[in-house]
């Protein structure tokens, strides 16, 4: 038995690297064409990437050499057959979601008596809100509606409650003499909907060192409602960064001491992700069973819960239908063999983005735009040549038919469905408002291709930009504005023009969701989209531009993200731009941090992804 130790697995790792790399090396440029970049330019980023010790696994040390071997045996066969004129492949895995199976679903909550029964139902829970007055009966009867998503049907009411609430705490100090659990759940609600509370209501919970008093942590219920309160910082908040450290300290600390399961398992939930930044159709699933579990669970409340996620999960089932005849007849999937189709996965897009039940027709706008954007992200990152990527992107900007001719035959296709697709909706609009989009959607689409575009010549090239640099380019590249912006046309009536033109300056409730779903999407996907050949994201950006760690860039991706989640809070919910469309935009950051929680959930899509399809548009709930 031969025994590695750390100093000869070093240096064994350093023989290995240093024989591959010069096999490529000579390999590669010994037949380099003298128009392509030079060897310095081209290799300098792959040559950081297996010379840099930090991001050598030394424990795996057999396991690394071989995934090393075959990656740089991969890396010299797609520059072999670039040079040599032939595509890259991204070797995506098939959808289960067939045609057929999709057109197989049913269910029986289309009838009549169901629809009717659930609106027997709101009339009760009406005579409860309007007959609760104590406060914190108030307030959790507002969580509890919120959580089963059925808070929409009786909004005005709601709305009502919280004005009263949020003029009382303004008037007095009676916040003072509450409990943690109370003034945690108040300041939640209040932030959620928009009003601005500060963040000293919690001061009489800390001590005078400014920390938050230890004696609370016996307090699980309280401690659990600071913590899902903490998410509603903003920037600067200290206090709120205290009660977030605070909060999650000993609720992991005490998880395995907590005897109520329910109570457990909501603690549990919300370590994974807090309240504030999950889905809403998702959480509203969840949260009926552990409602359901509770003694003091209202029963009418539960049934109406039960019954409007099936009445609505019926209405996805049969847009999903809709979207999937539309995808086949497009012949899309059968022309373009080599890219992701993922209608399903862009369809559950959609719904995290507009799980409102009269909002159909955006979510199937959304799901269309969410299909060519994935075709047209894996044509410029892996299929298409430089040439044709560039000749595509003028044909995009002028958004010229004529061009046709000039794009080879699977460009042909792509550019034709989404010139079709945005006339098709900008005639809509036209048709019911009076106002014409086209030249909006026409910005939009070539801006997104002339930032694909660029991130193309940057992996052509070799090039590794700085962090900043990539982030500028990326937030957009990564199509959160084309997606908002369609979602703004297709829920908003009427279009206000003044409105509009301040969102075509990408502010935050445009750039913030943008750059959330950027960086998640990094931390997801970069292993596997850098073998692939992808542009370097946002982490090996950094760790390139710093030196550190793949361990460290991660975390500093992370902290990116509570950054901006911050920044996201303060111009949505408290500056308040657009109203009608705030949620949506927050609700675009909602789907990219559950989709990329567990990794690629969108390219590579697993279990945690195909469980939530099932749950939403597959298995209803049991009734009675």
């Amino acid at each position: 038995m031969v025994t590695v130790t750390m100093n000869s697995a070093i240096d064994l790792r350093s023989i290995v690297i240093k024989d591959l790399m010069a096999l490529v090396y000579h390999k590669l440029f010994a037949q380099l064409p003298a128009d392509l970049p030079s060897k310095d330019a081209f290799l300098g980023p792959w040559w950081y990437w297996f010379t840099f010790p930090k991001v050598l696994n030394i424990a795996n040390l057999a396991s690394d050499i071989e995934e090393l071997a075959f990656f740089l045996f991969k890396l010299l066969l797609t520059f072999s057959i670039g040079v040599m004129g032939a595509r890259r492949s991204g070797n995506y895995e098939s959808s289960i979601w067939d045609d057929d199976y999709v057109q197989a679903l049913t269910s029986p909550f289309t009838a009549k008596e169901y629809v009717e029964q659930a609106e027997k139902l709101k009339r009760p829970v009406k005579m409860i809100i309007d007959e609760t007055e104590d406060l914190l009966d108030q307030l959790e009867l507002i969580d509890n509606l919120q959580r089963l998503d059925i808070s929409n049907h009786f909004q005005d009411r709601i709305e009502k409650i919280l004005d009263n609430i949020h003029r009382t705490v303004e008037c007095d100090d009676k916040h003072k003499e509450r409990d943690l659990y109370v003034t945690a759940l108040q300041f939640r609600l209040l932030r959620q909907h928009g009003y601005h509370v500060p963040q000293e209501v919690f001061c009489s919970f800390m001590e005078e060192d400014g920390n938050f008093k230890e004696c609370l942590a016996d307090d699980v219920k309280g401690i659990l409602s600071l913590y899902e309160a903490s998410f509603l910082s903003l920037e600067g908040e200290t206090i709120l960064d205290l009660a977030k450290d605070f909060s999650t300290h000993h609720l992991t600390q005490r998880l395995d001491q907590i005897t109520e399961p329910s109570l457990a398992d909501q603690v549990r939930h919300a370590l994974e992700l807090p309240l504030h930044w999950r889905v809403q159709k998702l959480e509203a699933k969840w949260f009926i069973h552990i409602y359901e579990s509770r003694f003091d669970a209202n029963l009418i409340l539960l049934e109406l819960a039960k019954l409007d996620f099936n009445i609505v999960q019926a209405k996805y089932q049969d847009e999903i239908k809709q979207m999937s005849r539309w995808y086949k007849e497009t012949g899309l999937p059968e022309k373009l063999r080599f890219a992701r189709h993922r209608l399903a996965e862009c369809f559950l897009w959609a719904l995290g983005f507009t799980p409102e039940p009269h909002f159909g027709y955006a979510r199937k706008i959304l799901t269309k735009i969410a299909v060519l954007i994935t075709i047209m992200d894996d044509i410029y990152d892996v299929y298409g040549t430089l040439d044709e990527l560039e000749v595509f992107t003028q044909t995009i900007e002028r958004w010229d038919i004529n061009a046709l001719d000039r794009l080879p035959e699977y460009m042909r296709i792509c550019f034709l469905a989404l010139f079709n697709c945005a006339n098709e909706m900008a005639y809509d609009v036209l048709r019911d408002q009076d106002f014409n989009i086209i030249s909006n959607l026409r910005r939009l689409w070539a801006e997104l291709s002339r930032a694909y575009y660029l991130e193309a010549t940057w992996y052509h090239s070799g090039y590794f930009p700085s962090t900043e640099e990539y982030l500028n380019t990326a937030w957009v590249s990564i199509s959160g504005p084309v997606l908002l912006f369609h979602a703004y046309f297709c829920i908003t009536n009427p279009i206000n023009k003044g409105e509009l033109q301040s969102l075509e300056h990408y502010p935050g409730i445009i750039r913030w969701p943008s750059m959330v779903l950027r960086l998640t999407d990094d931390l997801g996907t970069t292993s596997g989209e850098i073998r692939k050949g992808d542009v370097p994201k946002s982490i090996q950006c950094y760790m390139h531009e710093t030196g550190c760690s793949e361990e460290d860039a991660r975390k500093y991706v992370k902290h990116l993200i509570d950054v901006t989640l911050k920044k996201m809070n303060r111009d949505i919910l408290i500056e308040k731009p657009v109203k009608n469309f705030r949620t949506t935009a927050m609700n675009l950051a909602r789907i990219a941090l559950c989709m990329y929680q567990y990794g690629d959930g969108f390219g590579v899509p697993q279990y945690e992804t195909k469980k939530n399809l099932v749950s939403l548009i597959v298995k209803p709930i049991p009734v009675p």
